[in-house]
């Protein structure tokens, strides 16, 4: 079993990689929106107050957003002045107002120019450091594993038959290294987790020369999309266990260990 305890930097070799993940995200979630009809565009998702409609709204959205990181990263300067997080939010409610075809079309727009964008960048400009509008900062190459994570856990709540089961088990394992690290830098009060399927473990507790010298909590045991979808606040599968009560985890996603700035 290997023990994880902190989040690396990518290899650059590794980009291609990460955007082929990407792309076969964009696709799968394509393929679930191909028959979107009015009704089921209207229909709640799985997120309190949110419509499909909404979600989609706010994943082309994102994906604009990723796009102009990119293009700061690229050139030093952003297309346009920044949107700000109430201009965004009233542009999703009246996005969220249009029909079916055209938010699924908005949407595979949005996509692939970012994915155009993200194929065509200069590798050397991959490590730029650029700002989330929460504030936190990041390497450029993070924008595509933040929208892989955004893509992977919407489509979920879009709840038209994609679950967390069929997360892919790379996105899984790197979703949980970000995560966990995240928490333990919190002192979120669980001492160990494992995911039986990928055959990783995480302690949270650091341990000194006299013991753990962090918090203590229980034992986190399930197959790693359950644990994800646990601390992604996506619910508690049965096949999750714990050898005492489960605390509840903070909003996800939390902003990245590392400390870029």
């Amino acid at each position: 079993m290997t023990e994880t305890t902190e989040i690396t930097e990518i290899a650059l070799a590794d980009i291609q990689v990460l955007l082929d993940d990407l792309h076969a995200s964009a696709a799968r979630l394509g393929a679930s929106l191909d028959s979107l009809t009015p009704l089921q565009a209207s229909e709640p998702s799985a997120l309190p107050g949110w419509s499909r409609a909404y979600v989609i709204t706010h994943l082309a959205r994102s994906a604009d957003a990723y796009r102009r990181l990119l293009a700061l990263a690229r050139q030093g300067t952003g297309p346009g002045p920044r949107t700000d997080s109430a201009a965004l939010d009233r542009a999703v409610r009246e996005g969220a107002e249009r029909s079916a075809g055209e938010l699924v079309a908005d949407l595979r727009t949005g996509l692939d120019r970012l994915l155009d964008d993200a194929q065509a960048m200069p590798a050397e400009r991959w490590p730029v450091l650029v700002t989330a509008l929460a504030g936190w900062r990041h390497p450029a190459w993070f924008t595509l594993q933040r929208c892989l994570r955004e893509l992977e856990t919407h489509h979920v709540d879009l709840n038209l038959g994609y679950t967390t089961a069929r997360w892919p088990s790379g996105y899984v394992a790197w979703a949980l290294d970000d995560t966990i690290a995240s928490l333990t830098a919190r002192g979120f009060p669980v001492a160990r987790i494992r995911a039986t399927d990928l055959d990783r473990a995480w302690t949270l507790a650091p341990t000194g020369p006299t013991g753990p010298t962090g918090p203590t909590g229980p034992t986190v045991t399930g197959p790693g999309h359950s644990v994800l979808a646990w601390l992604a606040g996506r619910g508690t599968d049965p096949e999750l266990s714990s050898d005492a009560p489960l605390p509840t985890p903070p909003r996800w996603p939390l902003p990245p260990t590392p400390g870029w700035g």
